[in-house]
């Protein structure tokens, strides 16, 4: 099991930034979240950048631009990760590796991502990098449709669950309201979600605009040390569990309505944290799109298969549910800037652990976050469970 903990974070708000790069972005992130954790830049011993970038921005090579804001950093080794839209999880699972092989005492870990300086075409064509390109690419729609055609062999299986999807965009759209940190602070209404109109197209059918995640700029940081130091440190969030589980890229060698990898990522994460789903308090889940949130409730055990509407129409996943899914607004609402998003997810779990999500703040102290985070088409799978430390 990899052992570490996180001890401070930042997180930018996640929108268009067309005055800044890569660089300047990380540059909002880093210092503070170094001095949130009550430590020095000279202190870090190791860095990984999340990033994915096929295409959206032409500086690629990014490992050491964190230097040119804090030369502290100088001579430190630092390494880009990448697993498509997981590319942040792969980021901070690095680093616990760092931390348990001893190689490193203090770690930060940045994800960043600069879409908006690129047209649509652009954009999806990056997108798409991340399905099984000889097979998929030629996919109508771009990766929309990728998930638009599992989105019309759920429905061919269990009818129709259009109504749902737009009930989980509502739900996010709504929690994305208490997100400061949030591209979309609006309360769309289901009305609005499930309904084909000017203002949400049909983008590839099944999945209208309020189906699809937002394309976004943005960056968020954290520092992971091992869970000795942590004790003495302000603040702290351990990992109970932190899983990976990879699959085969292409969608034809593997039944895509099950989210094998990702159920098998969460089995594997409750056995080694000595959890289930019932302890858990919250859960921040990989909703790029609706459909995929739907399917990733039965992934995660919180349904059987083809039964994942439950959970919505049945009010667990709610704020006040048994289990409020997606309280920061999901990538529906948040945004999802790609290499950002992993440690976003594991920036804004910890703040809930911790009791520094303000609006966000589920109430009744929770002790137990559940994180979930997916590269291209349920390929990458990440899980991590976090616990407060102190």
């Amino acid at each position: 099991m990899l052992q570490g903990s996180i001890i401070g974070w930042n997180h930018l708000p996640f929108g268009r930034y067309p005055e800044d790069s890569l660089e300047t972005l990380m540059a909002k992130v880093v210092p503070q979240a170094i001095a949130d954790a009550g430590i020095e830049a000279k202190d870090i011993d190791e860095g990984f950048i999340g990033l994915y970038n096929p295409g959206f921005s032409k500086q690629d090579f990014v490992s050491s631009l964190v230097m040119q804001t804090v030369p502290a950093l100088r001579f430190k080794p630092f390494t880009r990760t990448e697993n498509a839209c997981a590319s942040g999880s792969a980021a901070i699972f690095s680093g616990l590796k760092s931390i348990n092989a001893k190689t490193a005492r203090f770690v930060l870990v940045v994800g960043v991502e600069k879409m908006t300086d690129q047209p649509n075409d652009k954009i999806g064509e990056g997108l798409l990098a991340a399905s099984y390109v000889k097979q998929e690419a030629v996919t109508e729609g771009g990766f929309a449709g990728i998930f638009a055609s599992i989105a019309k062999q759920y429905f061919q299986k269990y009818g129709d669950q259009t109504d749902i999807l737009a009930k989980i965009a509502a739900k996010n759209h709504l929690n994305g309201m208490k997100n400061p940190y949030a591209q979309l602070r609006k309360d769309l209404g289901f009305e609005f979600c499930r309904t084909l109109s000017d203002k949400n197209p049909m983008v590839a059918f099944p999945l209208k605009r309020t189906d699809c995640s937002l394309v976004s700029d943005g960056a968020t940081a954290l520092i992971l040390t091992d869970p000795e130091t942590a004790q003495s440190m302000n603040k702290a969030v351990r990992f109970r569990a932190a899983v990976q589980v990879n699959d085969f890229l292409p969608m034809a060698k593997r039944d895509i309505l099950q989210f094998e990898g990702a159920k098998l990522a969460w089995q594997k994460a409750f056995a080694m944290s000595k959890l289930s789903l019932k302890d858990l308090n919250l859960v921040e889940t990989h909703d790029c799109f609706t459909i995929a949130e739907l399917i990733e409730y039965e992934a995660m055990g919180l349904t059987k298969m083809g039964e994942g509407k439950k959970a919505i129409e049945e009010g667990w996943v709610y704020r006040d549910g048994k289990l409020p899914v997606n309280l920061s607004g999901g990538l529906k609402a948040k945004g999802h800037p790609i290499g950002a998003t992993g440690v976003s997810m594991h920036v804004l779990t910890s703040m809930q652990l911790v009791g520094q999500a303000g609006e966000m703040q589920l109430a009744g102290n929770p002790k137990i976050g559940g994180i979930y985070n997916m590269g291209g088409s349920a390929v990458a799978n990440y899980v991590s469970i976090l616990e407060r430390q102190r």
